[in-house]
């Protein structure tokens, strides 16, 4: 039966090879873990070479940019509701196109010219 692919959290990761440098074998982690002997060395090299907290680091700002585009997908969905309920409202005659939209409304104001008589 073929293995599918998995993903592991850089915790897991650094948690195996913790377990192999504190005196575990490759073997028995794999067996443990369910893991191929490789992969684990994969990992072990990785973290010599510092790219698991590369890793964790591109975790952390992916889930940083998850949240923001979880955000404005949120803003546009709100905004795209308030633009149909106002072409609903312009469509059913409640804001009549010819009268003005300006704030102040009211009787025409006087001219003051001088002219008093």
């Amino acid at each position: 039966m073929p293995r599918r692919h998995r993903s592991h959290s850089t915790e897991f990761k650094r948690q195996v090879v913790a377990e192999y440098h504190g005196g575990e074998t490759l073997h028995a982690l794999g067996r443990r873990h369910d893991l191929s002997r490789n992969l684990i060395r994969i990992w072990i090299e990785k973290a010599e070479a510092g790219a698991l907290d590369d890793d964790a680091a591109a975790a952390e700002l992916m889930a940083e940019y998850e949240t923001r585009v979880a955000a404005l997908e949120r803003l546009a969905g709100r905004q795209a509701l308030e633009i149909e309920f106002l072409k609903r409202a312009q469509r059913s005659g409640r804001s009549p196109t010819n009268e003005p939209t300006s704030g102040t409304v009211g009787p025409a104001g006087s001219r003051s010219g001088g002219d008093a008589n």
